[in-house]
């Protein structure tokens, strides 16, 4: 349904409000990402509650009611707009919280002193997520303050645990579910297909991720006098991992395929139509050829397909030179990208009763479940997708392109399960921003970009 008269005639001022603004918003960026609020390290509380009390002050100088929500972590700030009776609610979430950065990491500048540099700006927090959550604040504001108020009723739920994992989030949205109600919901912590390509991600994979622990004899032996007459943890580890995928590239643990969803005639075609240079993708890579499941393209491999991955190995010796033992102890991590219909905790058990057939005599194991979460597709045809594709159209001058990522988000499946609404992945960032690692960057350009395109989304969603 296309935005209403009334919203559209206010346009105008709106989009003239923020093109005066521009300068200023980048100078407010650049206040919020010098507050370090790393939500890892202890020594940094009292920057992240800094980062919620910026957030706060935003909203409430924008004319919106603002409040910080304390939990057995950081805080959460909650922001409302003023009602507007018979419009659609958007609940738009992000998060304040960083990950740590020294420059000694590698930092060309210093990684929170926000560095301006060939159209990017350079800083921890640029683009994950401060810069990206600021875009819908600045979007607000310019409804407040030129547009007689937002066209429809929007929430903000600004977090500060989710590079920790969140782990009061879902607490939180299980007690305040009916606070929170909202016909959509909106995040921007995703990237654009590429440069001058915007895009909506409609899917993203789920996650399990678990921990393999072999234990063979009590403590470390030689290999020359008990080799041969004792299980070797670490070569039974190799095989239960060899075990894992058959020639073919499928994952080989019984049942692991039963719920996948397959891919549509649709989905495949819009892959397909993707600009993507295969052979430069390796190149940047540094790899000779591409691997995976058979029967999928590298896109729909990578994206939309489930998969399993050994994402560490130790036991026994690895120092300088030679030393012959026979390790009492070996260990992996492993996790599995699961696609919609997959239940992570299924998964779960699958590979605990694959592992327990193929298991070498003579070791023990251990099977540590750390932690999972389910993969989502969203509707692409309901009438907030096609508000967020026009207004996207508007700011960026071009439709966005239809994706599916590779990555989790786990918010995602929380407020499906929690509010029963799908949300529209809208990103704005790149991904070569290097998000969680040194000279992390956010294309100024973009952040202008993505603030017009939420400002037009408000208005192309009122009814």
């Amino acid at each position: 349904m296309p935005a209403t008269n009334a919203a559209l005639e206010k346009w105008s001022a709106v989009e003239s409000y923020l093109k005066a603004g521009e300068g200023r918003f980048l100078d407010e960026l650049k206040n919020l990402i010098r507050i370090p609020s790393v939500s890892a390290q202890p020594a940094h509380n009292d920057d992240t509650r800094e980062a919620a009390e910026f957030v706060r002050d935003d909203l409430t100088r924008s004319g919106m009611k603002a409040e910080i929500v304390e939990t057995a972590g950081h805080p959460i700030v909650i922001g409302r707009s003023p009602h507007v009776d018979g419009q659609p609610t958007v609940l738009v979430y992000g998060h304040y919280d960083v990950q740590p950065a020294e420059k000694a990491d590698g930092w060309a500048t210093e990684p929170f002193e926000p560095v301006e540099k060939n159209g990017n700006l350079y800083a921890r927090g640029a683009t994950d997520d401060k810069g990206q959550f600021y875009t819908h604040l600045k979007a607000a504001e310019a409804w407040m303050k030129a547009g007689g108020g937002l066209p429809v009723n929007v929430v903000f739920l600004i977090e500060g645990e989710e590079e920790v994992g969140g782990a009061n989030l879902e607490k939180f949205f299980a007690e305040k579910a009916g606070e929170l109600a909202c016909d959509y919901a909106v995040i921007s912590d995703s990237s654009q297909w590429a440069p001058g390509v915007p895009a909506v991600t409609y899917g993203l994979r789920g996650l399990c991720y678990l921990e393999l622990l072999v234990q063979g004899p009590k403590t470390d032996l030689h290999s020359g006098m008990f080799g041969g007459a004792v299980a070797n943890p670490l070569n039974a580890l190799c095989k239960i991992i060899a075990s894992l995928h058959d020639d073919k590239g499928r994952v080989a643990i019984e049942g692991f395929y039963d719920d996948v969803a397959p891919l549509a005639d649709w989905e495949r075609a819009e892959f397909a139509a993707l600009p993507f240079d295969e052979s430069a993708f390796r190149e940047v890579l540094g790899v000779k050829e591409l691997t995976g499941e058979a029967g999928f393209t590298t896109l729909e491999r990578k994206s939309a397909r489930p998969t399993c991955d050994v994402h560490g190995l130790w036991g026994g010796y690895s120092g300088p030179g030679p030393k012959t033992v026979l390790p009492a102890k070996a260990g992996a991590k492993l996790s599995f990208r699961l696609v919609p219909n997959q239940d992570n905790r299924k998964v779960a058990d699958a590979f605990r009763k694959h592992v327990a057939k193929v298991c070498p005599l003579g070791v023990t194991y251990e099977i540590i479940d750390h932690h999972g979460a389910p993969g989502v597709v969203v509707e692409t045809d309901t009438p907030g997708m096609a508000a967020a594709r026009r207004a996207i159209d508007v700011a960026f001058g071009r439709e966005p392109v239809l994706v599916r990522e590779g990555g989790s988000i786990p918010v995602v499946g929380l407020i499906k399960d929690h509010l029963k609404v799908d949300t529209l992945l809208l990103g704005w960032g790149q991904n070569d921003d290097n998000l969680h690692a040194p000279d992390e960057k956010f294309s100024i350009a973009d952040f202008h970009r993505g603030i017009a395109a939420s400002a037009r989304f408000f208005a192309e969603l009122a009814r």
